[in-house]
């Protein structure tokens, strides 16, 4: 910071080792009235962004730099008339406003106009680092989001609850629903000119989970823990009800019954996140994802605790029957607090389940295999099921996941565990 006159220029400070690190945000612009440790520009580094605050209170005579310009130490930032100082005419005020940055100062893509309020009186918007590269990747305009922080200060929270009003809002062209990413426009081809083509109506259950899955993929941070059960004992069990009684139980009722033992355990798997706070439901309600002609759908076992084996096996056969006639109503398919979705019938290794709002975690199974597992002293042929847990990683970290994950193969490889 140097002295000319009644100005000050304000310069980037020492910032360690970084060299050339590009500015992404410009913050103010001349004739803005300053604070001290107002942020000025935002630079940004490999590992982190970082503002550069106002070393002094007044008001912006010129700004030196420009977005995407790449600074170092020393380098000039702005021109700033202390407070105290009789304000001079600000030449670039009698301009015309120099073009809007479509990452700093354009109207926020999520909403009209007119629903954004002034985040302060100069127009800066108070928002640390993270949040703003949060905003960016997302395609916010920080501009346009209400802050429910400290002197107006915008929060992770904020910027999520602005996309969620902003999905339910009519889309300029009737695109609701679908997040407005400042991404090139989707390619339009003409695929016929490849070779013949036909146009298939998306079914009603696609039309309808779309944009939900988009939502929930967009929303929610996803993380996959994947495991293996031995089933090799259950299986022979499974077999042997069936055989004994002609019952058709399957390998969904049990994993219905262990899921809920480990929900037990594990209460926070079984929960839904509402603001700063998590809601932990004492019923246990499975949805399974049934496959039907038009798509999947996702039946709701309910108070699966209080159900036995026979009863949940009957359930989902009854409920899956109902899907694939399309006669499943809504009260079927509310209320879940935890989601199976099971592939083993058709195939794979292993996947990643996107969570279903509000629920933080859903279950994928995939095609159980035999393989040798050794046992202490040799290699046995072990059924082996592959266990898929996509969880949202603001409820949920990596050891939560892993130990529900360990709980759950313990469990599978020995249902007498569910009664304890």
């Amino acid at each position: 910071m140097s002295t000319m006159s009644d100005t000050i220029e304000i310069r980037i400070p020492n910032i360690g080792d970084f060299h050339d690190l590009p500015i992404v945000a410009v913050l103010v612009k001349a004739g803005d009235a300053v604070e001290l440790e107002s942020p000025l520009v935002e630079l940004e580094s490999e590992k982190a962004t970082m503002e550069v605050p106002s070393p002094a209170k007044g008001i912006v005579q010129s700004v030196a730099v420009k977005l995407g310009d790449k600074v170092s130490e020393g380098v000039t930032i702005l021109t700033l008339a202390p407070a105290d100082a009789a304000a001079a005419p600000v030449a670039a005020a009698q301009q015309p406003p120099p073009a809007k940055s479509a990452e700093t100062v354009a109207p926020s893509s999520y909403g009209a106009p007119g629903d954004a309020a002034a985040p302060s009186s100069n127009g800066v918007v108070h928002a640390s680092p993270s949040i703003r590269r949060f905003a960016r990747e997302l395609g916010v305009d920080l501009h346009g989001v209400d802050g429910s922080g400290p002197s107006g200060r915008v929060t992770r929270d904020d910027v999520a609850a602005h996309i969620k009003r902003a999905l339910g809002e009519p889309r300029p062209g009737g695109g609701g629903g679908a997040l407005p990413f400042d991404l090139p426009a989707w390619p339009k081809l003409d695929f016929t000119q490849y070779g013949e083509t036909e146009r298939v109506p998306l079914s009603r259950i696609r039309k309808f989970s779309g944009p939900n899955l988009h939502r929930n993929w967009v929303m929610i941070p996803h993380v996959t823990n994947n495991d293996e059960a031995d089933v090799t004992e259950l299986e022979a069990f499974r077999k042997r009800l069936n055989a004994e009684d002609g019952a058709k139980i399957t390998m969904l009722a049990f994993a219905i019954k262990a899921c809920v033992a480990a929900l037990t355990a594990f209460p926070d798997v079984n929960s839904s996140l509402d603001g700063d706070e998590l809601i932990h439901k004492k019923y246990f309600n499975i949805g399974f994802a049934a496959d039907t002609p038009l798509g999947l759908v996702v039946p709701v076992v309910r108070h699966a605790d209080r159900k036995g084996i026979r009863e949940i096996a009957a359930e989902t056969a009854a409920l899956a029957a109902k899907a694939r006639d399309g006669k499943l109503g809504m009260g079927d398919m509310s209320g879940a607090t935890f989601t199976i979705s099971s592939l083993g019938g058709i195939g794979g290794t292993s996947f990643t389940p996107i969570v279903n709002a509000p629920e933080v975690a859903i279950l994928g199974l995939s095609r159980a295999a035999v393989k040798p597992v050794w046992d202490g002293t040799a290699f046995a042929p072990r059924l082996m099921l592959p266990l898929s847990l996509s969880y949202d990683h603001r409820v949920i970290d990596g050891a939560l996941a892993a130990r529900f994950n360990a709980y759950l193969v313990a469990v599978l490889g020995d249902l007498r565990r569910a009664m304890l």
